[in-house]
């Protein structure tokens, strides 16, 4: 009888499909005429300046509207920001939500002169709120750590990226000045 118990869980186990791919954090339709990839690093004072100011006009009137589907890729500039993108990805259901809150909240945790003292208050402030992650095994590991750096490699490889924030609109670099206004003036023409 135990025999056959540890072959019906070998089996039942067997036929759960592995889900080993991280997935990517999107937004919007995935079909929209236009794709952008933004490459951005979490300890990066311009990204969360994005997020902040410049996101919040692009959600409503592109991403909500389905014209656009954006990509978060990682481009980490440090260690601190390899952790948070660890963090970011951790529930690896795609969603934007943990990635939104720690540029929204950059003044509260990227603050002090240490890798350790960032990662201290990344920390904090990810208990305080209730992601349902466990911290430890995010920041552990070592697939999510793995895809985090490859997103950067490729960005390197592909795109040339140098720099965060950069902008890949339909493949394209955006080099003009990361406003609204000008993102906006570009995507309508391609609309």
């Amino acid at each position: 009888m135990i025999k056959f118990l540890i072959k019906i869980i070998f089996v039942f186990f067997l036929c759960i499909p592995a889900n080993s791919e991280i997935k990517r954090i999107t937004e919007g339709n995935n079909n929209a005429k236009i794709k952008i990839l933004i490459y951005e690093s979490l300890t990066c004072s311009h990204c969360a300046n994005f997020h902040k100011k410049v996101y919040p006009d692009l959600k409503k009137e592109f991403i909500e509207t389905g014209k656009v589907f954006i990509e978060y890729r990682s481009f980490p500039l440090n260690l601190a920001a390899l952790n948070a993108a660890k963090i970011a990805h951790c529930k690896n259901n795609g969603k934007a939500e943990i990635l939104h809150f720690l540029f929204q909240n950059f003044d509260n945790w990227v603050v002090g002169s240490t890798v350790e003292e960032l990662n201290k208050n990344l920390k904090k402030l990810i208990n305080n709120q209730n992601f349902n992650i466990d911290l430890n095994n995010c920041l552990e590991n070592k697939k999510i750590e793995d895809f985090v750096l490859e997103e950067r490699i490729e960005g390197v490889k592909k795109f040339e990226i140098n720099a965060t924030p950069t902008i890949i609109i339909n493949n394209e670099k955006f080099n003009k000045t990361l406003t609204f206004k000008n993102l906006k003036k570009y995507l309508e023409k391609l609309i």
